[in-house]
């Protein structure tokens, strides 16, 4: 075999940890496919007498983790995170030194993809990521190589782990959100503070990758609309079942004459949808292309293991020396596409509402969406809670999705309502 691919890595958390693992316990069948060995010979992270469970005493130690860049290394793994700070700053020093890069880093990747790749080119050095959207599943890979030939119309998914877990629990379980929430905290499916997860901002840093890579564009995370799941209640989980749906997250992006349209958004998904089946922690993605047809990609979207093997999958890319673009066409050749406006979109919407217990709020509703030009397929009330509130949820008919904007800013401070509404798109 040649000289062995060498590896300085920054970050020695879960996944950094599993990296090491993972070399260790499969490291002779490594060499044989990447077609020689891949070792780590540096690494940096915050406190050197931590236990992490492997051996770090056989790598050098760099105390400061930006000065890997300068060691005699082939390729930098990061696994630091943010979108700025040290992490950035290693991405331009070891691309900028020619040396190969790669990354779990989603937020990176979403913020300065597009400056990364461009030096990366510039440099003839590669830049992969595969870590950094939906784990182990090789999904950046399948649309950048398997489905190249293929033009993508829309790709959507569920796309973070945390919210399908608690959505799924709630669902299997009949239990609040906050219960659920505090259930993924004990097992480490949360973070301490969830809010990048339940308020979609982990999903939108994905989807704006596999847009980029889907379309052809240039990565535009500052037009994803994102919105997460905390006002998600028992009972919505409850209407949509009895409707013949499952509420998912999905970030969805599609593109035409109007621009990129990317969303991250609660969705009520027809039970005969594969992804209304995708339960617990799992990531999938949906990717629909004119000559392949539905490309559907699922597995574990986090955790050191299947993190890992995305990490170390690219690093035999690298051995090997197959890698390409890093967003699968030169940086130059991808679109700034504007981003489209949602108004213009027709669907059918589940709106569930708290009223006041009283005469005539069914009617104040009805007449709001009616004089914004919704029609009402359907319509659910039950019960007063505890509180005096009671539910109400409307399924509109296909509707622009402007109309059902201004119904529900007609209804902005009435009286009967007695909190904000929830809307959920439904996935056609």
């Amino acid at each position: 075999m040649t000289q062995p691919l060498r590896i300085a890595l920054a970050g020695l958390g879960t996944v950094g940890g599993g990296v090491i693992r993972l070399l260790d316990e499969n490291g002779a069948l490594i060499a044989r496919r990447a077609g020689r060995p891949i070792e780590i010979v540096a690494v940096s992270a915050r406190d050197r007498g931590k236990d992490r469970g492997v051996d770090i005493g056989r790598f050098e130690w760099v105390d400061d983790t930006t000065a890997l860049a300068s060691r005699e290394v082939d390729v930098v793994v990061e696994l630091v995170g943010g979108s700025d700070g040290p992490a950035l700053t290693l991405a331009r020093s070891a691309l900028g030194a020619g040396k190969g890069f790669v990354t779990a880093n989603k937020a990176m990747i979403a913020h300065h993809g597009l400056e990364l790749a461009a030096a990366a080119e510039k440099a003839g050095a590669a830049l992969k990521f595969e870590a950094a959207v939906a784990g182990g599943i090789p999904v950046i890979k399948g649309l950048r190589e398997g489905a190249a030939a293929n033009e993508i119309g829309r790709v959507y998914g569920i796309l973070n782990g945390t919210c399908n877990f608690i959505l799924s629990k709630m669902e299997a379980e009949g239990r609040d959100f906050a219960e659920v929430l505090a259930e993924a905290q004990a097992l480490g499916y949360a973070e301490a503070d969830p809010t990048f997860d339940i308020d979609g901002i982990d999903a939108a840093h994905k989807l704006s990758i596999l847009a980029s890579i889907a379309f052809g564009t240039q990565p535009a995370f500052g037009d994803v609309a994102a919105s997460g799941i905390r006002h998600v209640l028992t009972a919505d989980i409850a209407e949509a079942a009895a409707l013949g749906y499952r509420v998912r997250l999905l970030g969805v992006a599609d593109h035409g004459a109007g621009g990129l349209f990317q969303r991250v958004h609660p969705h009520l998904v027809p039970i005969s949808h594969p992804l209304a089946h995708v339960t617990g922690a799992t990531n999938a993605v949906v990717a629909e292309g004119n000559y392949v047809g539905r490309l559907l990609f699922q597995g574990a979207g986090a955790g050191d293991g299947p993190t890992a093997s995305a990490v170390v999958a690219d690093l035999i890319d690298i051995a090997r020396g197959e890698f390409g673009p890093a967003f699968a066409m030169p940086s130059s050749a991808l679109a700034a596409q504007g981003a489209a406006d949602p108004g213009e979109r027709r669907g059918r919407n589940y709106v569930r509402f708290a009223v006041a217990d009283k005469v005539g709020v069914l009617a104040e509703i009805a007449a709001a969406m009616r004089d914004a030009g919704v029609s009402i397929e359907s319509l659910i009330q039950r019960g007063a809670s505890g509180d005096g509130s009671v539910l109400v949820a409307i399924v509109t008919h296909e509707a622009p999705e402007r109309a059902v904007a201004q119904a529900l800013e007609r209804l902005r401070g009435s009286q009967s309502l007695t909190g904000q509404p929830l809307w959920m798109h439904i996935l056609e």
